[in-house]
């Protein structure tokens, strides 16, 4: 009798041991998931911080997506995004809030599911983020400022193009710069916004020249700005030196053909790889300090073709890849049809 049940006996405790293996091999087999929320895609800033998002997706063999509203404006469109996404409970969220007193009701509801939140490149100040990747604005700004001294003289006058008011970020940045400056005796004699209310970009560059044509210098808050800033002046055979602070696309190109000497860069696709390695820690369960800086660097003609030679590798071209390979894929798959 135990002869006859020793061998189904052994056979039951074996089937038992490799279930709990393979549950356990599966479990530890799970690739964590992490989903990342920009407030848009089409710049050439957000398609850079979405590339390096995505090579840290490959390097540390994440499960992730990268989404974001049609346009850095649509702060309800992304609220909406974020509900949606709460709803596929991820382990982590990196998020670029569009509006922060919007959004923060949705980031408390993923607090309520122990989601960490972790801000990327726009603070949201909220007292339970589990951390903030991006420049430090102060810093930014303290720089810009170092640089625009160089670029001046005591006494000369120089002016700000921001887009919002309402930036918290943008506010930073023109407060320490407007320090540096004035404790060097250069005068910020005019703060303008970057366009009028129905979008013309010109007009900004255009009011200030009016009002101040000798203007030696201009700190723009980010290089949408400060370009059409420098069509303006360009336009006008003018030569003013304009310090961005996002260093990326047409603005690299303008420092390479040297139409401008000198502007800063955030790093965005070190920053969008930085965070997606901060989220993997939190997920672990290792600290992370509240803020994470991600740096600032100066672009100049000795370096800014290097950049562009990267971003081109690294970003544009694999954009350019994946596009051909859709449209081949839908080319066959009408084919297939006929």
């Amino acid at each position: 009798m135990t002869r006859r049940w020793m061998v189904p006996l052994i056979l039951v405790v074996f089937v038992v041991i490799s279930i709990g293996f393979a549950f356990k091999f599966i479990k530890r087999d799970k690739k964590p998931k992490i989903v990342v929320v920009l407030q848009e895609l089409n710049t050439d800033h957000s398609k850079i911080v979405k590339a390096g998002i995505e090579k840290g997706f490959v390097d540390f063999d994440i499960d992730g997506k990268v989404i974001a509203p049609d346009s850095k404006y649509s702060a309800s469109n992304q609220v909406t995004m974020l509900k949606e996404v709460l709803k596929q409970k991820p382990d982590a969220l990196i998020v670029t809030p569009t509006q922060s007193s919007a959004a923060i009701p949705v980031f408390k509801e993923f607090q309520k599911k122990n989601i960490p939140v972790i801000m990327l490149n726009q603070d949201a100040q909220w007292e339970n983020q589990t951390t903030f990747v991006g420049t430090d604005p102060l810093r930014l700004g303290k720089l810009a400022g170092e640089l625009l001294s160089s670029l001046t003289q005591p006494g000369d006058q120089v002016a700000f193009i921001f887009e919002t008011k309402d930036n918290f970020v943008e506010n930073d940045q023109i407060k320490t710069a407007k320090e540096v400056l004035e404790s060097v005796g250069v005068k910020v004699v005019m703060e303008q916004q970057g366009h009028e209310e129905f979008g013309n970009m010109k007009s900004g560059m255009s009011n200030i020249l009016h009002n101040y044509p000798d203007i030696k210098g201009v700190f723009a808050t980010n290089d949408s700005i400060a370009l059409n800033a420098l069509k303006v002046i360009e336009e006008k055979e003018l030569k003013i030196p304009i310090i961005g602070t996002e260093g990326v696309g047409e603005m690299l190109k303008a420092i390479d053909e040297k139409r401008l000497d000198v502007t800063l860069s955030q790093n965005p696709y070190d920053t969008g790889y930085l965070s997606v390695d901060i989220a993997l820690k939190v997920i672990k369960g290792e600290y992370i300090e509240k803020r994470i800086d991600g740096g600032v660097d100066i672009i100049t003609k000795d370096n800014a073709k290097s950049r562009i030679d990267f971003y081109k590798k690294e970003v544009f071209n694999k954009i350019y890849q994946v596009k051909i390979g859709y449209f081949i894929g839908r080319w066959s798959e009408l084919v297939r049809k006929l």
